[in-house]
């Protein structure tokens, strides 16, 4: 028996997913319940205030390429304020700089130099930049598939500048460190990083599903209200309660949705640590990204750089990643590698946060769907970004197809 007048939809999770479903949906004219276990919507894009410091679950940056970021978010509501167009790789010889040079001719001296990377390597980056950049996306997707690290060898691209560069940096992109994810998803991604720029919203990133939610209609959004399992005609509470509906949609994370749908196939996570340190004085004097070829960690930066009210009491809130957990008496080495990569002193610094987030994101090994039904049975939809290319603009995109998908087969396309 349903405790209230079934609905079109209910869609379960209200991560960015299950709020971009949901919108479409109501546009639709359908009548909607989105549920929510936790107090707040995002589901991983969420920011916490930690003693006076703004600190997201994960380094996140939000990019303004996206398709599904421009068509739905007020970017200009989000105060958004941009990282520097270059990554840093920490050498025991200094830091190497790796800029765009279309973006910043002046701090391309490391390239232009030859000191960042040989002629040849620089023609193999300039040239496998320019076919992601120009190319329709069309094409990139529908390119054979394999690991980035064949399609990195048939580019050109040396070992060294592989090793130096492209590992560092992107294992801190796709959580992984032998680039075994999908060639296609790296070359879609290092299109949206040449077309876009990288950026942190004033309230951090949990700004971003903050404004999808408050553009919902008043009462569709119930927080706080787990879901138990899927009934014959809707779904069923925590607490009991039996909320009916024609069609449900499961938007959560991976370990929620196998919960619910027991025979839904989801990928492998990637887990990920990231230890937030205050500093009386910023390391770095700029916004960008420091990685290391070493690995010791993905990837570092002073986020007061970027926005400097991350920080209340006027100090430096620096973001470092892991890949993985961090081992309890790891964090001194983790210290030790931060004062190589800043040349600083680092054993003044207060550790102000420190998360792990599992299943940050898919595992997406070749052959990789960049797509995928979100159909499971008759009236069971799944969406996330499990179910795409892992980003804000596939959990978004799979939100939308949900949608789609949900219209068609209720006779309301």
């Amino acid at each position: 028996m349903f405790s209230e007048e079934p609905y079109d939809v209910v869609v379960v999770g209200s991560g960015v997913a299950g709020l971009v479903c949901a919108a479409d949906l109501i546009d639709a004219g359908l009548t909607v319940r989105l549920l929510e276990a936790d107090g707040l919507p995002g589901g991983r894009m969420r920011t916490d205030r930690v003693a006076g410091f703004t600190v997201d679950r994960g380094f996140q940056v939000l990019n303004t390429s996206y398709p599904q970021v421009k068509r739905r978010l007020d970017l200009r509501a989000l105060r958004l304020r941009p990282f520097a167009p270059a990554v840093l790789v920490s050498t025991a010889g200094g830091r190497r700089r790796f800029t765009d040079p279309t973006r910043d001719l002046r701090g391309s001296a490391d390239l232009l130099t030859g000191r960042a990377a040989s002629p040849r390597d620089l023609l193999a980056m300039g040239l496998l930049s320019a076919r992601d950049l120009l190319e329709p996306a069309s094409l990139v997707r529908s390119r054979r598939d394999g690991t980035t690290r064949a399609a990195l060898a048939r580019a050109g691209a040396s070992p060294e500048l592989v090793e130096t560069f492209f590992r560092p940096f992107l294992s801190g992109v796709f959580l992984e460190d032998g680039l075994e994810t999908s060639a296609r998803v790296f070359h879609l991604v290092w299109r949206s990083f040449l077309r876009g720029t990288l950026c942190l919203p004033a309230e951090g990133i949990g700004a971003v599903p903050a404004q999808l939610a408050a553009r919902l209609p008043p009462g569709v959004l119930h927080t706080e209200t787990p879901v138990d399992g899927l009934v014959d005609g809707g779904v069923r509470l925590a607490d009991g309660a039996v909320v009916g509906a024609s069609a449900v949609v499961v938007a959560t994370g991976m370990t929620a949705a196998t919960r619910l749908l027991p025979g839904v196939r989801v990928p492998s996570g990637r887990t990920v640590t990231t230890v937030y340190h205050a500093a009386e004085r910023s390391p770095l004097p700029e916004p960008a990204l420091v990685v290391d070829p070493q690995l010791r960690f993905l990837n570092t930066c002073v986020l007061t750089e970027v926005h400097p009210g991350y920080a209340r009491d006027g100090r430096a809130l620096v973001s470092t990643s892991v890949l993985g957990e961090l081992p309890p008496g790891e964090e001194a080495r983790l210290g030790e590698a931060l004062a190589e990569a800043y040349d600083t002193d680092t054993r003044s610094w207060q550790t102000v946060h420190r998360i792990t987030v599992r299943d940050a994101l898919p595992a997406m090994p070749p052959p990789h769907p960049l797509t995928r039904t979100t159909r499971l049975d008759a009236g069971v939809y799944v969406c996330g970004d499990h179910r795409a290319t892992g980003s804000v603009q596939g959990a978004m995109a799979s939100g939308a197809r949900a949608a789609r998908e949900v219209l068609a087969d209720l006779g309301r396309a």
